[in-house]
Parts: structure tokens; C-alpha cells; sequence
């Protein structure tokens, strides 16, 4: 589901807010007096890159159609605290059962933003993308790509039909990596992209020699990135344009090392599967 639009989108978050509710929002019924209006906004606590405005607004949107929303902070843009982010105004009853599931999914986008823009200015200058992977949590794949986008990261394959990717246990129930890579060439639908993960001189020989047009070095010190990513552009230029990518326990005090190693992305399970979330908060005041 890209983008976060439409009746895809309301059906995760009715979902999200069904599970939260359960059969009500027995709080907010005992203490809140029926009619009751409020004015709010929601806070940024901590430096933040800014995600998930538009899929806050809507969970407060489906609970009260009338809701008044104003001051949007504009995705990608970074934060300091306290930071107003969005202004809101509507059935007070509503805003607070909304309010958990609003704010869980957009300190989640936040932090993930956050991060990846992080590591975005690491290899600045060095021409290497950011790829995020599909290390997210079920039912949570589009809001975290958003984030990604936003933080000024690229996405990689959304799903399993997107592209083929050779990873080690393919590769050995397969027979090899050439097996592998000729057997991918006669059974994916035309045109679908081949990547194949290596993880020794003879995985990158072996690519190569099949003509192996992506590559994925994966867990290797820069150095050999370096050496490998050479051999693979040099066959490059032979006529095989090879993008290159690396990845494995990438950290924001290497990922430039890896960038300088002369790869085209560098693919960052953390930003999705070891989410900080950015402190963020909703203040309500009657109105």
C-alpha cells in the first residue's frame, strides 16, 4: 500500500484503533462530559525529523469527521524541541481515544525519519544511497517506508514479488550462485531485477562469471568492500553495468567507510527493525 492514501489506509487504522478501543474507551466515558470541546497540540520533546503528520491526522479524523487541523510541519523538515508540529481542534472525547494510536505511529515515523536522516548526512558527498529493508514489523511496512522517504533514504523491494534476491540459503539449495542466477533468468517474470548476496571471493567470481547485473556484499569489513566492489565495476565496464550494494550490522560510525568503499547503496536493517521513537506529545486544553 504506497502511498499512505485512500481506503487502504483507513482500513490498517481502523484496525489499529479497534485493537487500542476494544469495546470503549472507558476513561474517557467516565471523565469526560459528553459534548465536551478541545484544542490541542502535539509537541516535539526531542530533535526530531518530521513523519506521519498526515496518518496522525486521519486516526483523529476517523473518530471525528469535523476535526479541525492546522499548522503542519512539513515532512522531512527537522525539529528542535519543544516544537509544535500540528494544531488540532475538535470533540474531546474523540482526540483522547484517538490520541495512542496517533501518537505511537507518528513518534514511530519521527524516530525512523530521524535515523535515517542520520545516516543520510554520514555518507554525504560520497554519491551512496540509503536503502532501507524489509526487516519491519507486520502490518507496519508502509508507515516505515514513508519514514525512510521522508528521512531522505530510498526504499528496496516492498514485497517478495518485487525482486529477486539470492541470499545464502537460495543459493545453496539451488546448487551454487551460477545455478541459482540461471534458474532466477528462467522463471521470474520478464523483467523482474536479479540481485544475488556474496560472502566469499568465489560467491563474487562465480556472480560475475554469470553476469550478475546487482550484487549485494553482505557482512564484510570495507576493505574487502572496496576490493570486491572494484572487481564488480571493472566487469562493469566491460559492458555489465553492476550496481553494488552493501549491507550487514551497519552502524552510523562505519556506514561512511562503507560508502567510500565505492558502493552504490548501503541497505540499514536498524532503521526499521530497532526503531528509537522520537518523544512527542499531545497537550489538551478545553475549547
Amino acid at each position: 500500500m504506497e502511498p499512505l492514501s485512500g481506503e487502504a489506509l483507513d482500513a490498517l487504522l481502523r484496525g489499529f484503533l479497534a485493537e487500542d478501543v476494544g469495546r470503549c474507551d472507558v476513561t474517557t466515558d467516565a471523565t469526560v462530559p459528553r459534548g465536551t470541546r478541545s484544542v490541542g497540540e502535539l509537541v516535539a520533546k526531542s530533535e526530531c525529523v518530521v513523519s506521519g503528520l498526515p496518518v496522525a491526522r486521519r486516526v483523529f479524523e476517523l473518530l471525528d469527521p469535523g476535526l479541525a487541523w492546522s499548522h503542519e510541519a512539513p515532512a522531512g523538515s527537522a525539529v528542535s524541541p519543544p516544537a509544535v508540529l500540528g494544531r488540532l481542534a475538535g470533540r474531546a472525547r474523540s482526540i483522547l481515544t484517538a490520541e495512542r494510536v496517533a501518537l505511537n505511529l507518528l513518534q514511530r515515523m519521527c524516530g525512523i525519519a530521524t535515523q535515517t536522516r542520520r545516516f543520510v548526512d554520514a555518507v554525504a558527498g560520497t554519491g551512496c544511497q540509503i536503502l532501507d529493508t524489509r526487516k519491519t514489523a507486520p502490518g507496519l511496512r508502509p508507515f516505515d517506508r514513508q519514514a525512510v522517504r521522508d528521512g531522505g533514504g530510498r526504499n528496496h523491494r516492498y514485497d517478495l514479488t518485487e525482486m529477486v534476491l539470492i541470499k545464502d540459503n537460495h543459493r545453496r539449495l539451488a546448487g551454487g550462485v551460477a545455478q541459482a542466477i540461471a534458474a532466477a533468468r528462467s522463471s521470474a517474470p520478464e523483467g523482474t531485477p536479479i540481485e544475488v548476496e556474496i560472502e566469499s571471493e568465489k560467491d563474487l567470481s562465480d556472480a560475475l562469471a554469470a553476469g550478475a547485473e546487482r550484487i549485494l556484499i553482505d557482512n564484510q569489513p570495507p576493505d574487502i568492500v572496496a576490493r570486491w566492489c572494484a572487481a564488480a565495476k571493472t566487469a562493469s565496464r566491460a559492458g555489465r553495468p553492476i550496481f553494488v550494494e552493501a549491507s550487514g550490522n551497519m552502524r552510523l560510525e562505519t556506514v561512511r567507510a562503507y560508502a567510500l568503499a565505492g558502493v552504490d547503496a548501503v541497505s540499514v536493517g536498524s532503521l526499521t527493525h530497532s526503531v528509537a521513537a522520537a518523544d512527542v506529545s499531545l497537550e489538551l486544553s478545553p475549547g
